[in-house]
């Protein structure tokens, strides 16, 4: 049996913006993803059409929310780099305690896998998992794992060259 979504679309939509709204607080945002809630879905035959409507309304404000975390962090990384560069540019010290320490995440983001790596810096640039997963052959439910070992393996690396570099100095 085929999908009535006309009747769907107007017996749903008000409640598939205000679910939005609630979730994103944002009501033009919260309009936009329900239209593409019911563009995604159209055509498609389903056997709880509203169950569906709302299901993937629910997912794009999840990677709506997950989207604005990454690029806040992204931001976040980008100010972090502004302060030590104009640290940096104040005294040599700073300089030198600043491109050491960039030298430092270097060496041990080189001691990662070629994987691991690559998907680490997409993920900091503030890449979508979608985005990842397309540039890296990987798969889309696989990332949030291979992203969270990355980092332990990152923060690994980097407290051992710390520790070698200490016990050298």
């Amino acid at each position: 049996m085929k999908t009535d979504w006309e009747a769907v679309y107007r017996d749903s939509w008000n409640d598939v913006v205000q679910f939005l709204s609630w979730m994103l607080l944002d009501d033009d945002r919260a309009r936009d993803l329900a239209q593409e809630a019911f563009a995604r879905v159209l055509g498609r035959t389903a056997t709880n059409p509203r169950g569906l409507v709302f299901r993937t309304a629910a997912n794009l404000a999840r990677d709506e929310a997950r989207m604005v975390v990454r690029r806040k962090r992204h931001l976040a990384l980008l100010k972090v780099e502004d302060d030590v560069k104009t640290e940096a540019a104040a005294t040599p010290a700073a300089e030198l305690e600043a491109r050491e320490r960039a030298d430092q995440v270097r060496r041990a983001l080189e001691r990662l896998s070629e994987t691991d790596r690559q998907v680490l810096v997409l993920w900091n640039a503030g890449f979508d998992y979608d985005e990842i997963a397309e540039r890296t052959g990987l798969s889309k439910g696989a990332l949030g794992t291979t992203i969270a070992r990355a980092k332990k393996k990152l923060i690994t690396a980097y407290d051992g060259l710390e520790d070698t570099d200490a016990a050298l100095g």
